[in-house]
């Protein structure tokens, strides 16, 4: 399996072994790595049966909240990071710094501007996503419609962005 890590992540991936598919030819990712591993399922050249999006980070094209998100990142970066973690946490209370990596501004705004149109370019290639219900980082619902047209999406009950 080819992983791709979130916004902030790094080697996450066993965090959500109780969903993963870890066969050679699947490509899946948390959050942010869900576009990546999008991306990657797209555009390879490699065999890939299953693309699994765990919690993607699915917004909406607002400029104005762009603007704010990336103007709070730029003016405290660290004060940003650890807001932003505690609602990827929510409702759980563990301990992620194992988990942590640096991140940059330009990443933060691909994440926002992300195009997820770019899933109908998939050819024969099966798409599972998985979301918490009581995730803090996206607009569920939104996200539950949108790949509900593409993907057999999974709503687990009072998770978080975690799962």
């Amino acid at each position: 399996m080819r992983y791709y890590s979130g916004f902030c992540f790094w080697n996450e991936r066993e965090l959500f072994k109780d969903y993963l598919d870890d066969s050679d030819f699947c490509v899946a990712g948390f959050s942010y790595g869900a576009q990546k591993a999008l991306i990657d399922a797209v555009h390879t050249n490699k065999r890939v049966d299953k693309l699994q999006l765990i919690s993607p980070a699915f917004f909406k094209n607002n400029p104005k909240f762009v603007k704010l998100q990336l103007s709070g990142f730029k003016k405290d970066k660290q004060k940003y990071i650890n807001n932003f973690l505690e609602n990827v946490k929510y409702p759980k209370d563990i301990d992620i710094s194992k988990y942590l990596d640096d991140c940059e501004a330009f990443e933060l705004e691909e994440m926002f501007n992300f195009n997820w149109g770019l899933i109908e370019h998939l050819k024969n290639i099966k798409v599972e996503v998985f979301i918490g219900s009581e995730d803090k980082i996206i607009d569920v619902n939104n996200a539950v419609k949108f790949f509900k047209n593409y993907a057999d999406v999974y709503v687990i009950k009072g998770a978080g962005h975690l799962l």
